[in-house]
Formats: structure tokens, C-alpha cells, sequence
């Protein structure tokens, strides 16, 4: 009888592939219970729909804690009363149109459209990694995926299959270059040297949720921008330490008989250095980009700039930081088409317009999604349900005395083990978000704070569900390298990049935040005070 053997290739105890075995098909089994993300928003519609009718029959209530009505009772309202059923006939359209990350995400995503399908994104990956001395090879690839999130499908389709090549050329194991890579772009995904179009998707959600306990309250894409820039250079130095520590000597040498012989690596992804044009393009769009930076900084640097905050002269709350999605789309889809004119992929408006055209027609899906997410916040609410919640959460945490930074820890964790079955950020924060960011706002913590916690716990175990979207991707890709590859010996390779990364970022957060007391963001607040709620 053949040995067994473990993850990696090599033998292993029967315990040691029982327990991990076992770990691995109880994940897949919750996932798959699961239904699509647009169907469970469905669904939780008519669980909220259901339930408030059950606690407005019952008085289910609590008392408020703002001071401004302090004392009052906070009652759950039924949607299967009278007015109940006429506030969903009314709000129905308006709860989609009027969504916070609907529209931000759309215009962000249209200059990110242009910029991809000029080629200059994967120009400029191809150019950063390609170039990279062999020495600096495994950080840059991680450091690479990082700051691919900005148009994260590029990161997963065209850097990790390079990645692995460029590891196979090199001698080295092609399944640590993939891993390095993979790493990067998805366990550090919200880590970022830029505002991409994640951020106002999901601050979106914290503002709906935030103004469950204070209305006038709002977070803006920017609000983690400062941690999510520092994040970068940790994820990148923990993923080189990773790789060339754990991972690569526990792969060994790379036995080409493991090739997939029918596997035509150079299909999909071209390992040429950059041609002159294509050099010349981002050596075009670099200056663009400067230029746009200094117009920009004119605005908002100077004391008199006009998108500084008419009515207190400062950049808090100016227009600035309000229009961040504006910014977003200039500085990808100008250089994007400067890039995109000196390659000769784009040569007029047409080719900008179909450029934008089919950036929409990706996102048809999250359209969808958006419809019935909006509709389970609005419902959320409308009923008081994440306020009655959240008030008895904080009332819990409070009574076991668990109000200190320490209770991020727990968030984090709570949020990590979550996004194994559900691996959608934005899905994972529109039904998360209403419950803990006003129960953690009632503590005593910001919503800005709360967000960028949340975000550490939603990357890191990206990397080891197999109910990430890409992952059967990234299982195709390793397959070319190792034919008899299962989802057990991928998510075993990508373990410690999570728990190294999830140890690392959280020590991170804790002395960014409360040690150094330094801002997630431009004027983001880390803690929140009922007094402001007058």
C-alpha cells in the first residue's frame, strides 16, 4: 500500500492528513451551502421582512444611549404592517439609486476601464517585475500584487501565471512564485499605495451603517488610505519572508516529471521584457500622472486652493476629499489613454468610449448584487433592526468588559473566519457592517476604524477558501506545474502566508493606531463620542 503523503509532496502521518482533510472538506461544505451572494441578499430581504414583522408584534425595543434621546425607546418596525408594506412600495427604486457605493464605484471603475484596456496596467506589472533583479525578484512580485488590487482580475490573470514562469525560468519552484504572487494580490488585497476602486465600495457601506446611530456621519474612500499605504510595504516584506523562509524550501526542488505535459505555459501570459513603445507609453503616462499631481496639488496645497473647505480653509471635509472618486477616474483614464495613444492601442474617442463601454458591461454582476444588498441595508434600517442590535451587542461587550483595543482582535478573527464561506468583500461588509459599526461606534470607536479592521480580517484568508472567485484559477494555473495538485496541497502552500500575514498586520494595526495613535486615514477620527450626536 502506498504511503500517504502530505500538502507539499512528501510523507505524512495518517493524523496530520485526517485532521487537515477534514478542516479542508468542512470549509468547502459550509461554502457550498451557501447560496450565490445576489440570492442570500434575497434571501436575508425577506428574513428582515419576517422577523421585524415577529419582533413589531412582540415590542421588541431597547433604550437609546444617544444622548439627544437619551432614554427613549428604540422600537423594531414591522414591514408587514400597513405602513410598513407602503415604505417598500415607495423606497424600492430609490433604495437602489440612492445607494452610496453604486455610484462612486461606477465612475471609478469607468477611468480604471481605460487604463486597463489601453494595456498600460499590464504593461506596468510586466515592466516592475520583469526588470527586478533576481535578489529582489520574490518582493516585487508580492509588492507587484499588492498594488495590482487597483484592477484586481489583472493581478490574478496575468501577474501570478507570470510569476510562476518567471520562477521556472529562473530554477527556482514555479509553484512559490505563483504562491508569492498570489499572496500579494489576494491576501493583501486591501492593502494598496493607492485609492482603488474598493475603497468607495465599501465605505459606502459604513457611512449607510454609521448613520444608523449618527445620520449626519460619513467615511470617505480615503478615510484608510494612510494604513492601507504602510500595509503595502508589510505585506510585501512578509510575503518575501514567506516565500524564500517556509514556502520555497518546504516545495524543494522543482522535478519537471510534475509538469503538466499537455500545458502550454506561454498561452496566456508573455514573459517579454517591455518593447520600446510600450516603454516610451509609460514613460508618457508617468508625466501625465506627475502633471495631474502637481494641477491637483495647486488646488489643495496652497491656502487659498479652491478645493479646500470653503467655510474653514482646510482640507478636512473640503471637496477634495469629497470628490476622491473624481481624482480616481482623471488619474487612471488620462494617462491610461496618453499610454494607450503612443502604443496605438487607442487612437480616438471611439476606442476611449468602448474602452468604458466594456468596463460596464463587467460589471452587469455587481449591478445585480448592489439591487438586493441596498435593499437588505434600507430594510435594516428602516426597521431598527442594526441599532437594536447593535446597542445590545455593546451592552454585552460592556457587561463582560470587553471595550478596550483588545476587542479588535476578536473583530478581526470573526471577520477572517467569515469570509472562508463568503468570500465577497462587499458582500461580507453589507451584512456585517450594520451590526459592528454601530455597536463598536457605541463603545467608544470610529467607523473609519472599524472599516480598516474589518479589511485586515476580509484579505487574509482569501488565500485558503476555495469560495474565493479566482481561486479555481489559480488551481488551473498550479496544475500546468503540478499535474495531481488538489485544493488541499494549494491552500496548504498559501497557510502561512495567512497566518503570518493575519499576526503581522494585526500588530501592525495596534501600534499604528493605538500605540503611535496615528489616523487610518486624512482626517479620520479613531474614536467616536456620542456627544458629537446632539
Amino acid at each position: 500500500m502506498a504511503s500517504a503523503k502530505n500538502n507539499y509532496g512528501g510523507p505524512e502521518t495518517p493524523e496530520k492528513r485526517g485532521w487537515f482533510t477534514r478542516f479542508l472538506d468542512t470549509v468547502e461544505w459550509l461554502g457550498n451551502l451557501l447560496p450565490h451572494p445576489v440570492s442570500l441578499f434575497a434571501i436575508f430581504c425577506v428574513l428582515v421582512v419576517v422577523a421585524s414583522g415577529v419582533a413589531g408584534y412582540f415590542g421588541v425595543s431597547v433604550a437609546d444611549p444617544r444622548p439627544a434621546t437619551f432614554g427613549e425607546e428604540i422600537v423594531v418596525n414591522s414591514l408587514l404592517s400597513a405602513e410598513g408594506l407602503r415604505w417598500i412600495v415607495s423606497n424600492l427604486v430609490t433604495n437602489f439609486t440612492s445607494f452610496p457605493p453604486l455610484g462612486v464605484v461606477l465612475v471609478a471603475i469607468l477611468g480604471v476601464g481605460i487604463a486597463e484596456r489601453s494595456g498600460m496596467l499590464e504593461a506596468m506589472m510586466r515592466g516592475m517585475v520583469m526588470n527586478a533583479s533576481p535578489r529582489m525578484v520574490t518582493v516585487t512580485i508580492v509588492f507587484a500584487g499588492v498594488v495590482s488590487n487597483t484592477a484586481s482580475e489583472l493581478g490574478y490573470v496575468v501577474l501570478v501565471p507570470l510569476a510562476a514562469l518567471i520562477f521556472h525560468s529562473l530554477g527556482r519552484h514555479p509553484l512559490a512564485g505563483l504562491a508569492a504572487a498570489f499572496a500579494g494580490v489576494s491576501a493583501g488585497y486591501s492593502a494598496n499605495l493607492f485609492i482603488g476602486t474598493v475603497d468607495p465600495l465599501l465605505s459606502g457601506f459604513t457611512t449607510s451603517a454609521a448613520q444608523l446611530i449618527d445620520p449626519t456621519y460619513e467615511v470617505g474612500p480615503e478615510m484608510n488610505w494612510y494604513f492601507m499605504f504602510i500595509s503595502t510595504f508589510l505585506i510585501a516584506v512578509l510575503g518575501w519572508l514567506v516565500t524564500e523562509k517556509i514556502v520555497e524550501p518546504k516545495l524543494g526542488k522543482y522535478n519537471p516529471k510534475d509538469m503538466d505535459p499537455d500545458a502550454d505555459l506561454d498561452e496566456n501570459v508573455s514573459m517579454e521584457k517591455l518593447k520600446p513603445e510600450e516603454r516610451k507609453g509609460l514613460i508618457a503616462a508617468g508625466l501625465t500622472f506627475l502633471a495631474l499631481i502637481v494641477l491637483l496639488a495647486i488646488t489643495v496645497v496652497p491656502e487659498w486652493g479652491v478645493l479646500r473647505n470653503p467655510d474653514t480653509g482646510e482640507v478636512a471635509g473640503s471637496p477634495f476629499l469629497r470628490g476622491i472618486v473624481v481624482f480616481i477616474f482623471v488619474t487612471f483614464a488620462i494617462p491610461g489613454f496618453v499610454y494607450g495613444y503612443v502604443v496605438r492601442t487607442m487612437r480616438s474617442d471611439r476606442d476611449v468610449i468602448n474602452a468604458m463601454a466594456a468596463s460596464m458591461s463587467s460589471m452587469g454582476l455587481y449591478m445585480v448584487l448592489v439591487f438586493f444588498a441596498a435593499q437588505f441595508v434600507a430594510f435594516f434600517g428602516w426597521t431598527n433592526f442594526g441599532t437594536v442590535l447593535a446597542v445590545n451587542g455593546a451592552n454585552l461587550l460592556q457587561s463582560i468588559n470587553l471595550t478596550g483595543p483588545m476587542v479588535f482582535v476578536f473583530f478581526i478573527l470573526m471577520c477572517a473566519f467569515v469570509n472562508l464561506m463568503l468570500g465577497s468583500a462587499s458582500a461580507q461588509w453589507a451584512v456585517t457592517a450594520p451590526i459592528f459599526v454601530p455597536m463598536l461606534m457605541i463603545i467608544g470607536y470610529a467607523p473609519e476604524l472599524v472599516q480598516a479592521a474589518y479589511r485586515i480580517g476580509d484579505s487574509v484568508t482569501n488565500i485558503i477558501t476555495p469560495m474565493m472567485s479566482y481561486f479555481g484559477l489559480i488551481l488551473a494555473v498550479a496544475a500546468r506545474y503540478k499535474k495531481d495538485i488538489g485544493i488541499g496541497t494549494l491552500i496548504a502552500i498559501m497557510l502561512p502566508y495567512s497566518m503570518i500575514f493575519f499576526v503581522g498586520w494585526v500588530i501592525l494595526f495596534y501600534v499604528w493606531v493605538f500605540a503611535l495613535g496615528m489616523p487610518v486615514g486624512p482626517g479620520a477620527a479613531t474614536y467616536y463620542s456620542f456627544e458629537a450626536v446632539q
